[in-house]
């Protein structure tokens, strides 16, 4: 995978560098920040909502099947463990994204199904409901 970098620039704005491509990550201003580009929490739901599509775009196209385009709206928020039947942690606060998947193109009802499971098969959802690790590794420099 290639390397991305991000750099602080002010207040809370940082660069973001991915290979050829480079964009400003900030907070809104009622967080503090200025409002130059999305939020973290933002980009990953871009991240989410961008390999959930492409994944079921892949699959749909394997399968030669009639998709014209795919939209997808994206909602994160933090809800009361205790509130979630589903979920296995019973206390504190869980966050929870829900993906608004709309899908045009001539698919019947067992196609758009498969293309719901399809979409849980995306690798960054598979990141962010397994078990993962985070590895830190901190230096100090005066020449950053």
């Amino acid at each position: 995978m290639e390397k991305v970098n991000v750099k602080f620039l002010k207040n809370l704005q940082h660069e973001i560098n991915v290979g050829d491509f480079k964009f400003i990550v900030d907070e809104p201003k009622d967080y503090g920040g200025d409002n130059k580009g999305p939020s973290p929490y933002n980009m990953l739901l871009a991240a989410l909502g961008s390999c959930t599509s492409m994944t079921m775009l892949m699959y749909a196209r394997r399968k030669d099947w009639n998709i014209q385009s795919i939209e997808i709206d994206l909602h994160h928020e933090k809800i009361h463990a205790e509130n979630c039947e589903e979920c296995e942690t019973k206390t504190g606060k869980l966050d929870k994204i829900t993906r608004y998947i709309k899908v045009k193109g001539d698919i019947n009802q067992e196609q758009r199904q498969k293309l719901l499971t399809i979409a849980e098969k995306c690798p960054v959802h598979k990141t962010l409901t397994h078990e993962n690790i985070i590895v830190d590794k901190i230096e100090t420099s005066c020449d950053i």
